[in-house]
């Protein structure tokens, strides 16, 4: 059961490493004027839910199976992804807002958060082959 619970994990996170890096590239994008903040915000925010959904079921996961520092290390990222797309302000089209990614430095921050997320998700793949293979011996 442990190692399935890893496999899929896994498998999960390669997945947030593949949004990650997509993050990154259309951020990039829009940085260098390759598309315009419109169709960069509508591509991303169509992204936002499945990132959510996708690390919140790996930390609901890690809960249910008792492996806590897991869960700990977890759950920060995915409180803050539950806290970004909650605080979107009514009237905005979404966690990226084409009206607001040029002002403030909010282009800098997204993509500063990409990076970060992307070097998580990195660590953590590691961290769940490591686990699975070790479960895979256990068994």
């Amino acid at each position: 059961m442990e190692a399935v619970v890893f496999v899929f994990s896994l498998l999960d996170c390669c997945a947030l490493i593949f949004l990650s890096v997509y993050f990154i590239i259309t951020l990039s994008d829009l940085e260098c004027d390759y598309i315009n903040a419109r169709s960069c915000c509508s591509k991303l925010n169509k992204w936002v839910i499945p990132e959510l959904i996708g690390h919140t079921v790996v930390t609901v996961l890690m809960l249910v199976s008792l492996h806590w520092f897991i869960f700990l290390l977890n759950l920060p990222v995915a409180t803050w992804n539950i806290y970004r797309f909650i605080m979107v302000p009514s009237g905005n089209m979404g966690v990226f807002d084409p009206t607001e990614i040029h002002n403030r430095g909010q282009l800098k921050s997204h993509m500063k958060e990409a990076m970060i997320k992307l070097g998580f998700h990195l660590l953590c793949f590691f961290m769940y082959l490591y686990s699975m293979i070790l479960a895979l011996i256990n068994d």
